[in-house]
């Protein structure tokens, strides 16, 4: 009940804070405060083969996400937020990206602040509402707390980083993280340190734009109870096809966790968390994704377009009587005015969001569990 009456409390400051802005700084002026302000409501629908008292039901609709974003600028220097509002189960109210950035000229920049983690394929390594499955590993979408350079050239891009730490909440000598998060970070008796990224893309091809690129990270894992430093490292190797009407991605990636556990406890195994809860995640695995689609243009009614998808990932774990992990989506996302819907058919084996056994499933998975499937239907008005 505190909880709910502080994030009210909360969300209501923000907004008339907002707002207040708005009212105050003209929005066209040279060297004034420029900001923008834009979010989203969005309801879910879903259907899943392993719950049998939903199937009865016909399936359930609710309540997804409502979300504010701003962003602003002011001679040279400019923001970028997104606040999430989620329901209590999924995390309540978190920050989702947060940061300053400056252009040193039309090439360069650099942001500082709760800022993506430039790994892989971006913005998404996938096409669909539920993402590919290296962003259940903490490799997709991700964001940290930390400082970013960023060089976008015609033919060649390179972004630097360092990341102090993921996104801390408590500040405690000894406290573990928040599970109140948007992408997955380490979580349980391990804490995510000083981490190092960069990321290569050569672009080439004009009629059909191709992106090659190579992505590395490095960080130390500091646990809470030995306090000593372990380390976690990854690397990818990626590719991007585009055309007027297609899209292709292709992904590899090798990923490795050494953490400096307590004695007794597995370092087969990581914690990670977001949206309100943790869970388990092998510690050295491979991750193979590869997505396509299509867009088709057609004019019925609101609709002015259709984006047809499948996206494949399979996680290979290195412990040998871990259970591999595996998902398959495949969707259509239909654009209407301001409202965007995916349509997605998303089957999983030993994939927690999927059916099985939500807590393992990313780590010893279960030899004897079966492909489950959820039938899901996300719309969103943007604004």
């Amino acid at each position: 009940m505190v909880q709910n009456i502080t994030l009210s409390i909360f969300s209501k400051k923000f907004c008339i804070l907002l707002l207040a802005l708005c009212s105050f700084f003209p929005t066209n002026a040279q060297d004034s405060l420029q900001l923008k302000l834009g979010g989203a409501l969005r309801f879910n629908y879903n259907l899943s083969s392993w719950k049998d008292g939903q199937k009865k039901r016909g399936g359930d609709l609710g309540f997804d996400v409502f979300r504010i974003n701003a962003k602003a600028a002011y001679k040279g220097i400019f923001l970028n937020a997104e606040y999430r509002f989620y329901s209590e189960g999924f995390g309540g109210g978190f920050l989702k990206q947060g940061w300053m950035g400056y252009n040193f000229n039309d090439q360069d920049q650099i942001h500082l602040g709760l800022t993506q983690v430039p790994f892989g394929i971006q913005r998404y390594n996938s096409s669909n509402f539920f993402l590919n499955i290296a962003y259940y590993a903490g490799l997709e979408d991700d964001y940290d707390m930390g400082v970013k350079y960023i060089h976008t050239g015609e033919r060649f891009e390179y972004q630097l980083a360092f990341f102090k730490n993921a996104e801390e909440l408590r500040f405690g000598n000894n406290t573990e993280i928040s599970p109140n998060r948007y992408s997955y970070d380490i979580a349980g008796r391990n804490k995510e340190i000083n981490q190092f990224n960069g990321k290569f893309i050569y672009k080439f091809g004009e009629h059909v734009e191709s992106r090659l690129g190579l992505s590395a990270e490095y960080g130390k894992l500091y646990n809470l109870d030995t306090e000593a430093l372990g380390d976690h490292s990854a690397v990818a190797a990626h590719y991007e096809l585009t055309t007027e009407k297609w899209n292709a991605k292709a992904q590899f990636i090798i990923a490795a966790h050494q953490p400096k556990n307590a004695l007794g406890e597995s370092r087969d195994i990581v914690l990670m968390a977001a949206y309100g809860i943790p869970y388990e995640v092998a510690a050295d695995f491979n991750v193979y994704t590869f997505g396509i689609s299509r867009n088709v243009p057609v004019a019925f009614g609101p609709i002015s377009g259709l984006q047809f998808y499948n996206d494949f990932g399979f996680m290979q774990k290195k412990a040998s009587d871990f259970e591999d992990s595996y998902t398959n989506v495949t969707g259509v996302m239909i654009t209407a005015g301001n409202v965007y819907t995916y349509v997605d058919y998303a089957a999983g084996y030993n994939h927690s969001w999927l059916g099985g056994n939500f807590v393992d499933d990313f780590s010893t998975g279960n030899p004897d569990g079966k492909w489950e499937a959820r039938f899901n239907i996300n719309i969103g008005y943007y604004f």
